[in-house]
């Protein structure tokens, strides 16, 4: 299930809140692609603007709460991203990772 939340300029930041399947149950194809999950350029653009705006203290009350939705789809998919790599790790699909 999505859920659409309407922002500033009738932008819609889609939060996606249907069951997320474990990594430890995905094919290796799977967890090999999630290893490489990045947000959508577009997002990441919006989300370096409304960190910007906050920085410069002239973030609206509208723009917070978008900033919020794409933090929330940032850290999920980071959150995401590791655990694929964990996984990747221990069956052997990538080399461990060193200096992090």
């Amino acid at each position: 299930m999505k859920i659409s939340e309407s922002l500033q300029g009738g932008k819609k930041i889609f939060l996606d809140t249907s069951p997320i399947e474990p990594i430890s149950t995905l094919s290796d194809q799977q967890v090999l692609e999630l290893t490489e999950l990045q947000m959508k350029s577009e997002e990441d653009r919006r989300l370096s603007e409304l960190l910007d705006k906050q920085q410069a203290g002239i973030l609206t009350k509208l723009e917070y709460s978008e900033l919020q939705a794409l933090m929330q789809i940032y850290q999920e998919g980071l959150l995401r991203k590791a655990t694929a790599l964990s996984e990747a790790v221990k069956r052997g699909l990538t080399k461990e990772l060193q200096g992090i």
